[in-house]
């Protein structure tokens, strides 16, 4: 499940930042929302799930 959630918050990262090259506009923000959205997500549930033994 981690493993996912860590490849989902990677590939949100990875199409946030090239959304700036290839789109412009309108379409570049509400892409740019949408990934910034599953990015936070993935980081707090993975923020949330983490061993307390640390």
């Amino acid at each position: 499940m981690k493993a996912l959630l860590w490849l989902v918050l990677a590939a949100a990262l990875v199409v946030n930042v090239s959304t700036s090259l290839a789109f412009e506009g309108v379409q570049q923000v509400l892409i740019s929302v949408g990934t910034g959205v599953v990015a936070l997500g993935t980081g707090v549930t993975l923020f949330l799930t983490r061993r307390g033994d640390a």
